[in-house]
This record gives structure tokens, sequence and C-alpha cells, in this order.
């Protein structure tokens, strides 16, 4: 049985997990995974630290998960479809399923933290506009990252 409640002090013992996105360099955050704590297998619940200068992913957008982002402490710039915008304590993101591309830095002198949520279906597609790139991602396979111009797209331009 899984274990439903994660008391505060047991959340701030914990030690996080340092990842870098593996298109982005300086896409380097520190997580806390809870809702995985808690068996939470439909999407994904997470305390995020961000320090200032790094991005917290690479610009990318999702087709079909939804994904938001509630700022606890720091500022940081979020960039939508290349406009930028000031976040700070207490703003909500919201980043609905095949809409706009994306991405959060750290422009403050502290550590900026997050909570993060976003769906887990069996699949997903995301772009990395800025990279070229697509990744194709399902339950129980590995994940395929390609080129968008390698990509045959049969219907387009079909009415």
């Amino acid at each position: 049985m899984s274990q439903y409640i994660v008391k505060k002090q047991d959340i701030e013992s914990m030690e996080g997990q340092t990842k870098t996105h593996f298109l982005n360099p300086n896409a380097v955050r520190t997580g806390k995974s809870l809702g995985d704590l808690v068996g939470l297998t439909g999407l994904g619940f997470h305390i995020v630290e961000i320090e200032p200068g790094f991005d917290s992913t690479e610009y990318h957008v999702h087709y079909f998960e939804d994904e938001c982002v509630y700022v606890l402490s720091g500022t940081a710039i979020v960039t939508i479809d290349d406009e930028d915008f000031e976040v700070g304590e207490g703003d909500f993101i919201g980043y609905p399923a095949d809409g706009l591309p994306h991405v959060m830095t750290n422009t403050g002198n502290e550590t900026l933290r997050c909570i993060v949520v976003g769906q887990r279906l069996d699949h997903d597609e995301a772009d990395y506009p800025k990279q070229n790139k697509r990744i194709f991602r399902n339950k129980n396979r590995p994940w395929q990252v390609v080129d968008i111009d390698d990509i045959d797209f049969p219907n387009a331009g079909k009415k």
C-alpha cells in the first residue's frame, strides 16, 4: 500500500533529485516528487528548485499533456511563444496541452521554489522548437527523439 500523507518535516528533510535537461545544459533543477511518494500515476506533483541564472527545462510544448506551475518563492521570467513575463511568489502559470512553447528562467538572486504539476498520459509528444526536435513518449517504451525535418507528414497540405 502506498503512503497517503507526507508530513512537512519529511518533505523538508527529503533529498531532492538534481537533473539536467538532455537538450539544455543550463536547465538544472532539483525536484522532490511528492506524487511518486504517494503512488500517483496519472499526474506528477513536484516541488522544484532552480538556482539563479538557470532554466527550468528546454523551451518546449506538449501536444497531449497539461502542465502548470505555482511559484512558492523567488522570481523568474517565463517565456511563452518568445514573449517574456515576470513572475514571482504566489503567481500561477498554466500550460494547456497543444498550447504555446514555454520555459522559465530564474532571474532573481535566490533559489526559485515552485510546485510543478503535469499529466502523465500513456502517450505524449512534445516539440523543442529551438532545437528542431520532437520527442515521442509512450508508456513502457523507450522515448524517441527525432529531428522535426525528418518527420514525414503524409497529409500535409491536403484538405
